[in-house]
């Protein structure tokens, strides 16, 4: 509950920290309706809108209406897709505002949070996220589950139905997660076969080089093939995304800083993501330390060099390469952030139509979200599945064995919507630098077999 104290404080806030020439730049014109998720999802609730959203946060600047729980909600209930920033004629940058909104509040209310609240999230932005020996711990626990037998005397006894639905749910869609040996032992620096192309350095990022582990070997492998030379800082740190996304700007831009330190000195041509919601927020520190005058440049030249692998692979001709799969129906849900904020979205299309035997089908409105957004999923599970469900409908009709993506979140998201339609074993999700590196490996099996 926000009290008559919290309410004055974030109104005071609003109008000292809130962008009043992008709050002015929304002319009202809503094309941004038709792209925005909860807007559709909730019967064209007009509040649950971007140009809603901004005329609250106006109305909080200007003093008409309080800060109160329903405002707070409709901002929390936001995806964070920024869907609506690609279709805005005036080029309104949402997300800024919606960061800068939810920063407010929760500072403003984190004095008088509940206990339950105040321990959960210091659990989470300050000891997990922050350190990633606790990250590889943590991931290490589902992993010594998996193998253990344990997942199994769990499914076997029923003991997951005392979880929430979607929860459940996940606990099957989890990938195998590597044993705590291999994600400990991470290589520091890699070689291309042949003459180098390109030096890069690579952004491993935490849930990534954790329990998706295998994706960022198969970005490496794919990387090498393509002529990189690769440095991966052991110094880096989580990109800030969810503090970021979560009202802990302070904590984001602690994080920004420690990779900028991270990268800047080692002479690359660019910093590789294969995240799209990592690759989005590094893409942003120019903009997240823009008023310091310490680092304003040291971050706009960090966020020059950010590119996603698709787009790098693209570049040096990998889909030129001659790529086979066993005959299949392919199709792509785009990563909200890796479309809607680091313009990246005809590359994987097109290595994806590079692949021989491989049958590209687009899906409709597949740059709409998928419902993952970090974890939204989670604590805003409801209006996710209600996004999901409508997404899975048009993966569906495209008759595709294959979903492919490029965000961990979008992934697991895509596997738990196969799960729910109760296709799993017939229809898979899988991140494109997988598929591609298996498309690598079974043209160089044929071509083995033909020797």
């Amino acid at each position: 509950m926000i009290t008559a104290e919290q309410q004055k404080e974030i109104q005071k806030k609003f109008k000292e920290r809130m962008d009043q020439d992008q709050l002015l730049n929304c002319m009202r014109c809503g094309f941004c309706l038709p792209s925005c998720p909860t807007y559709i999802e909730s019967g064209f609730k007009e509040s649950h809108s971007p140009r809603g959203r901004i005329a609250l946060m106006k109305a909080m600047v200007d003093g008409i209406i309080e800060p109160d729980e329903d405002v707070e909600r409709t901002l929390n209930l936001c995806l964070g897709c920024r869907a609506c920033e690609s279709v805005c004629p005036s080029g309104v940058n949402y997300g800024h505002l919606l960061e800068e909104a939810r920063d407010i509040i929760q500072q403003s209310k984190k004095k008088k949070q509940s206990l339950p609240v105040k321990v959960l999230r210091k659990a989470v932005f300050e000891e997990l996220f922050l350190h990633q020996n606790r990250m590889r711990f943590l991931t290490g626990l589902i992993g010594f589950y998996q193998r253990s037998g344990l997942q199994k005397v769990a499914h076997a006894t029923g003991a997951l139905k005392l979880l929430p639905k979607n929860l459940a749910s996940m606990e099957k869609v989890l990938p195998k997660i590597p044993t705590m040996k291999e994600m400990k032992h991470r290589p520091s620096h890699l070689m291309p076969k042949k003459d180098v192309k390109k030096r890069v350095a690579f952004f491993t990022g935490c849930l990534m080089d954790t329990m998706f582990m295998k994706t960022n070997d198969a970005t490496m492998k794919l990387l090498k093939m393509a002529g990189c030379e690769i440095v991966i800082p052991q110094n880096q740190e989580c990109c800030g995304a969810l503090h970021g996304h979560g009202g802990e700007k302070e904590m984001a831009k602690d994080l920004a800083k420690r990779n900028i330190r991270a990268f800047e000195d080692l002479n690359v041509d660019y910093i590789i993501t294969n995240a799209g919601g990592c690759g989005a927020y590094l893409i942003d520190y120019g903009n997240l330390l823009k008023d310091d005058p310490e680092w304003a440049e040291r971050a706009a030249e960090f966020s020059s060099k950010v590119k996603d692998i698709s787009a790098v692979l693209v570049e040096l001709g990998f889909h030129k390469r001659k790529l086979s799969l066993p005959e299949q129906v392919v199709t792509y849900q785009d990563s909200c952030h890796l479309r809607n904020v680091m313009k990246t979205f005809s590359e994987p299309r097109l290595l994806l139509k590079s692949i021989e035997n491989v049958e590209y089908r687009e899906m409709k409105e597949a740059d709409h979200c998928c419902g993952s957004a970090g974890i939204y999923n989670i604590v805003e599970s409801e209006m996710s599945m209600q996004i999901l469900d409508h997404k899975m409908e048009n993966a569906k009709a495209t008759h595709a064995e294959t979903i492919v993506t490029a965000n961990p979140g979008c992934l697991l998201q895509m596997k738990l919507g196969i799960e729910r339609l109760g296709l799993s074993g017939k229809v898979r999700a899988v991140h494109i630098a997988d598929l591609l590196l298996e498309a690598v490996e079974a043209e160089a099996e044929a071509a083995a077999v033909i020797k």
